[in-house]
């Protein structure tokens, strides 16, 4: 865990002190003096004894007292020899505000690895670099030269210093939302983003971490720290680089490789990250999820003074996949006991108007609403905070003692409320008093849906988080005797690759079905081989230096005779020395062809991020033209495993279509997990493709299987 004299830093010493004002050494000594920092502040620049009265040293290591935390100025170039002097010091942590490392090249890394020796030769961490440095709110520890950043209970990691801007900005404009620390990110040279979810986890004055990513260094210990860190604080993600440009964007402008995104976005998601996709989403969300309980049952009641909000709210909220179940009889009855005749009890609620001159019936509506136990939260929208302004200001007070109770609901309940209002802009007090309690207020319909929507969303990984992986391989998955072979086997012939037969005998030792299949290396042996099959058969090229066997001539299809089958093997062994006469040729394959079924694809592939993952959806030719796949880090859970399956756009095809038979779920997911303890168990596997999988009413059949291996 990261030491507390880096983030609570109890001294700091700024290197590249100045007296000019526009330098960010001048600036971060007027901020910390200004923002009252509690602890003991330095400057390092030979040609200065003072600034603003804060002692100037020509070297950090000419300072007599302790020192914490260095923010280092200085250009690129003069940060190995600045981390040395830190270092015989024994600084903690240094905070890098330059640019010039990773992002740039070839040249910019090399520096960069020097920096990083010359830290780790001293432990002293880094943030950043290419970082706007670091705030801690709390302390008044401000390393980034913005002045009155709101505090409150949000931890900001961001990895663009314009979107923590955007951030903290967005929050001043809300008079109960804050920060309790902001961490740029920048290279993540260092200290990664898992080391900072730890960190948060634990800090006493921090409810919900919010995350701007562009790439990570160790996607997989993130995810790893996530599971453990979701349990007990939310964290709120948008992931950026979703598209080729704006990877290309990403990687020159943090030094980082940005992931696929649908592998980021089900992995985070499955970590318990709640990932939005939109910058304005952040902040509410992390508003909602920072202040309220979150909804345990993802059932949600909407409470309206109109029907057009109603409607579309409980749009939005379907969108969402948050419930809007119906109102039970002794609910209806306590409503309509307060409510006028013309008002509708059925959810969403609409009033209808009485609350015109009653804005308190808002909230006893709202405390019948949470008393009932199906119903987990709910979402007022509408004009609460504006009756006294469009009807009477006598009803200020009204919606005032309303707002107290409001408050007081969620205590009692547990439950979460979300407000909606028309006149948020006009900023009654009666919208302070909401968030006061914690209670998010939105002039935007979409964004309370949103705010509501993530809270359902969090209680609902909370309800189901045992049911999933820690992204941690199970230690019990042993490899097989017999696999530890075929891979050594592989090694010491210098191949890559596994051979057909050799991939489809592995799938076999751990659990899997294949198709049955024989190496013949002569065509009599291919004869009889075919012979003892009994039906039609196929036969294949077996060699290390031709993967795309179709490619090269090296497959035939429905052999039956004796005859047709020598010609077939000579045809096979004659092209493949034709595509390419270095091979090394192993013999002809032999199976019987697979009967009829529909056609699915399972594979895995290195993440550069996430490590191993896995891949399924719709099979054979059609996978290139439907791209219809899902993807999971792994390993997976039975589970996760189900849900993949559900998740392709084509699952009617697996549910019977147009008189077919539904095919044997239960089958794909045993292959499914039987490729996540392939993984687990052999690390020498870089990749693996299976197909054409065949699946059938009852089974399956791994009718083709390439599995690639590291390279040594």
């Amino acid at each position: 865990m990261l030491s507390d004299k880096i983030l609570n830093a109890s001294s700091v010493v700024v290197v590249g002190a100045s007296k000019t004002v526009t330098k960010r050494g001048y600036q971060a000594i007027r901020i910390l003096l200004e923002e009252k920092y509690e602890g003991a502040i330095y400057g390092v620049n030979p040609k200065l004894e003072s600034v603003l009265g804060v002692p100037c040293y020509a070297r950090v290591s000419d300072i007599k007292e302790p020192v914490d935390l260095a923010l280092i100025t200085t250009p690129a170039a003069s940060l190995p020899e600045v981390l040395e002097d830190c270092g015989n010091k024994g600084v903690s942590g240094a905070v890098i505000i330059a640019g010039g490392f990773g992002e740039l090249g070839a040249q910019g890394k090399e520096l960069e690895s020097r920096m990083v020796a010359a830290a780790r030769k001293h432990n002293i961490r880094l943030i950043g670099p290419n970082t706007s440095g670091m705030i801690n709110m709390h302390k008044n520890l401000n390393l980034v030269g913005l002045r009155n950043a709101p505090k409150g209970n949000i931890a900001l990691i961001s990895q663009s210093g314009n979107m923590a801007l955007t951030m903290i900005t967005e929050a001043k404009i809300k008079s109960q939302v804050g920060f309790s620390y902001y961490v740029g990110v920048g290279n993540e040279s260092d200290i990664n983003f898992h080391e900072y979810l730890e960190f948060f986890e634990k800090d006493p004055n921090t409810k919900a971490i919010l995350m701007y990513v562009e790439g990570m260094r160790d996607g997989r210990k993130f995810l790893q720290q996530a599971y453990q860190t979701a349990r007990k604080k939310p964290i709120i993600l948008l992931k950026s680089g979703r598209s080729a440009t704006g990877k290309r964007s990403a990687g020159s402008h943090t030094g980082a490789l940005a992931g696929m995104s649908e592998v980021a976005r089900t992995a985070f998601k499955r970590a318990g990250i709640i990932v939005v996709e939109k910058s304005d989403e952040m902040l509410p969300c992390a508003e909602a999820l920072a202040n309220l309980p979150p909804v345990r049952n993802n059932n949600i009641a909407i409470l309206a003074d109109g029907g057009g909000h109603a409607t579309i709210g409980a749009d939005e909220l379907t969108d969402l996949k948050v419930n809007l179940p119906e109102i039970n009889g002794k609910t209806k009855e306590k409503l309509r006991a307060i409510l006028p005749a013309a008002a509708s009890v059925r959810n969403p609620i609409d009033v209808a108007g009485g609350a015109d001159d009653n804005p308190q019936v808002l909230a006893q509506c709202a405390r019948i609403l949470l008393q009932d136990p199906n119903i987990g939260g709910v979402l007022v929208v509408g004009l609460f905070g504006g009756y006294s302004i469009r009807f009477s200001e006598s009803l200020a007070f009204a919606e005032e003692d309303a707002a107290h109770q409001f408050g007081k609901l969620i205590k009692e309940t547990g439950k979460p409320i979300i407000m909606h209002s028309l006149y948020n802009f006009a900023k009654p007090h009666s919208l302070d008093l909401l968030r006061y309690y914690g209670i998010p207020v939105f002039d935007s319909l979409e964004l309370a849906c949103k705010a509501i929507g993530v809270l359902a969303e969090y209680g609902g990984y909370l309800r189901g988080y045992k049911s999933k992986v820690k992204f941690v391989f199970d230690m019990g998955a042993k490899a097989r005797t017999r696999g530890q072979e075929i891979m050594h086997s592989a090694r010491a012939e210098g191949r890559t690759a596994l051979l057909e037969n050799e991939a489809k005998e592995l799938i076999s030792l751990h659990g899997g079905m294949v198709c049955h299949d024989c190496l013949a290396q002569s065509p009599d042996q291919a004869v009889a081989m075919a012979a003892g099959f009994n039906a039609k058969v196929v036969m294949k090229i077996v060699s290390p230096d031709i993967l795309h066997k179709s490619d090269a001539g090296g497959v035939r299809l429905n052999l039956v005779k004796p005859d047709e089958i020598r010609q077939a093997y000579m045809e096979i062994i004659g092209n493949a020395r034709e595509y390419n006469p270095e091979a090394r040729i192993k013999g002809v394959l032999v199976a019987p062809m697979a009967n009829e079924g529909l056609e699915i694809i399972i594979g895995t592939k290195i993440d550069d991020q996430f490590g191993p993952v896995i891949m399924f959806g719709i099979g054979g030719i059609m996978v290139e033209v439907l791209h219809d796949v899902v993807f999971r880090v792994l390993p997976i859970s039975p589970y996760a495993a189900g849900n993949m399956i559900d998740e392709i756009k084509s699952v009617k095809l697996l549910d019977g279509f147009r008189g077919q038979p539904p095919v044997d779920r239960k089958a794909i997911k045993r292959l499914l997990l039987t490729v996540s303890e392939l993984i687990g168990s052999y690390p020498e596997i870089e990749e693996m493709d299976f197909n054409p999988v065949i699946v059938y009413e009852e089974g399956l059949n791994v009718v083709d299987a390439r599995v690639i291996l590291k390279k040594p």
